[in-house]
């Protein structure tokens, strides 16, 4: 579990994008226990404990790239912006130049050879996510579905300098990459049983007790859709739809 300033290679920073902000920052203060910072004219930077996490934005706002659907998109921190840019195009994939976010830092949108977003940092002012990932409502894991885990493998792994470990789980082939002997996110195969659904990453955010997280989610008006379920000798999770159609994952790990 990650601690501190997120190391280049690590997943950094979250954005959610949502057409209803001020209720979805209830939703999660209410259910992950967040507190805000107001970033003037642009949205809010989401906390907790004090320490950033990411970002709540509106997702009509004039910056968003189109196309973009409401969720969770995620970021991963470099050295240099621009390098990558490049890298993630000759790789396969499709990014936009990069640009600044005032003094804070400079990003990318980017997309790999699937379609999946994952977007890139490159920090100046802002290191972006600090908190500690063993605490309730803080993101501990990142996980890609994807339509091709050989291409996507190959892609990551040469794009961030990731290892990639395959394990089986059930009859069912799960990837874990690791940053040297860290591990930072999975992957798994979109199947039939999951729906047309796009590539794409999700988020899970540790919580305490993830029979509570499930009972409150209903009672914030959101759904479930993956009821508490075991991950073996990792913890329980669920699946959650906010009330304004985000979609994300709440893991009480095994202690």
């Amino acid at each position: 579990m990650t601690t501190g300033a997120r190391r280049v290679g690590d997943f950094c920073w979250i954005n959610v994008l949502t057409s209803d902000p001020d209720r979805a920052r209830d939703f999660f203060a209410s259910l992950l226990g967040w507190t805000y910072v107001e970033i003037p004219g642009m949205g809010h930077r989401a906390q907790v404990g004090g320490q950033d996490i990411g970002g709540v934005f509106d997702h009509a706002a004039p910056g968003t790239p189109p196309g973009t659907p409401v969720g969770i998109g995620v970021m991963v921190k470099v050295e240099n912006a621009d390098a990558m840019v490049a890298k993630v195009n000759a790789l396969g994939g499709k990014a936009q130049p990069a640009f600044d976010i005032g003094p804070q830092g400079r990003m990318a949108d980017c997309h790999d050879p699937m379609g999946a977003n994952i977007d890139i940092w490159e920090p100046k002012q802002s290191a972006g996510l600090s908190a500690d990932s063993t605490h309730h409502g803080v993101p501990s894991w990142f996980e890609t579905l994807t339509t091709d885990t050989d291409r996507a493998t190959k892609y990551y792994t040469e794009l961030f300098g990731w290892t990639a470990e395959v394990q089986d789980m059930g009859g069912m082939k799960y990837t874990s990459f690791k940053l040297g002997d860290e591990f930072v996110g999975g992957m798994m195969k979109i199947t039939p049983e999951m729906g047309p659904i796009p590539a794409h990453w999700g988020v899970y955010f540790t919580v305490n007790d993830v029979e509570k997280a499930a009972s409150d989610t209903t009672k914030l008006g959101g759904t479930l859709f993956v009821p508490v379920t075991d991950i073996p000798g990792v913890g329980r999770f669920c699946g959650i739809l906010s009330p304004q159609g985000v979609r994300f994952y709440a893991l009480q790990y095994s202690r």
